[in-house]
């Protein structure tokens, strides 16, 4: 039987007990959600519970327009990461396979872009986006169309900068021999270009996904009368009232609403190991 070297017994000790301090909040949340209400409101909690119960995800389930939230979030996300995957593809090779002037400074103002707090700038967008449901109602206040432009504007820039590490590590030879082949270059872009790259748009299509789902503050800004377009966050805010909130019921709800982030996560994690650290190589 091998013996395991100090050193790295420490370090799998250390990451245990980080991933237990990480993965707490999370336990506490599915078990909050299970508990009865009586135990909720405990003065003393306990980490356990001998008495699950679901009635919190009943009248989760029951709230009026909770399936529709639940849409409404997923049809943005899905929609943001959709354009963000060919927008951010696009403008990678676009980027890197040619030479332009102003090139340099669309880089470096892409990467500005990432240095603004969002909080900075929710009150100019918001007064952006009630001009332009003026000229383009389905992008105005009130409207899922703001969420998706909004989150799409967030998103692209990371995305370009990630997924120029992929284009570029592709051989420009490659393209060569494939032109002399007789391959246009939009044939070699699609069928060629954009398989190679694919660990990297599955890294960009969750992050994409994860910021629009979880988003709060941009859907709270800009919906703000039509509740049909509300998203899936706005919707725990039901539960929350000043004299008496329903704990079970938000823990829940979150337990729902982390479902779908966990789920897409799991199809792609191998992808995404793989996209994360070739984007740390290119």
């Amino acid at each position: 039987m091998a013996v395991k070297r100090p050193g790295r017994l420490i370090a799998e000790v250390v990451t245990v007990v980080i991933a237990g301090i990480v993965a707490f909040p999370l336990y506490w949340m599915l078990l909050s959600a299970v508990k009865p209400a009586g135990e909720i409101q405990s003065a003393s909690p306990k980490p356990w519970t001998l008495h699950p119960s679901f009635d919190s995800f009943s009248r989760v389930l029951t709230v009026s327009g909770f399936g529709r939230y639940f849409v409404n979030s997923l049809l943005v996300a899905l929609v943001v990461v959709a354009l963000s995957l060919l927008l951010s593809f696009l403008s990678a090779v676009a980027l890197t396979r040619f030479r332009f002037r102003g090139r340099t400074v669309l880089l470096v103002m892409t990467l500005v872009a990432q240095m603004v707090p969002v909080e900075a700038l929710t009150i100019p967008l918001f007064f952006l986006m009630r001009s332009l449901g003026g000229a383009v109602p389905a992008l105005g206040l009130n409207e899922l169309g703001s969420l998706v432009l909004v989150h799409l504007a967030f998103s692209l820039p990371f995305a370009i900068w990630m997924l120029r590490g992929f284009v570029a590590a592709v051989p420009v030879e490659l393209e060569e021999a494939a032109k002399l082949d007789g391959a246009s270059r939009m044939r070699f872009t699609w069928q060629i270009l954009f398989p190679l790259v694919a660990p990297g748009l599955v890294a960009v299509s969750v992050l994409a996904f994860i910021h629009a789902w979880n988003d709060f503050l941009f859907a709270k800004t800009f919906i703000v009368s039509k509740t049909e377009n509300q998203t899936l966050p706005q919707a725990i805010l039901v539960f929350f009232k000043p004299e008496d909130t329903d704990w079970g019921a938000v823990m829940a709800s979150s337990t729902l609403m982390t479902i779908p982030v966990l789920v897409f996560f799991v199809l792609v994690q191998r992808r995404l190991v793989s996209g994360m650290a070739g984007a740390v190589k290119g």
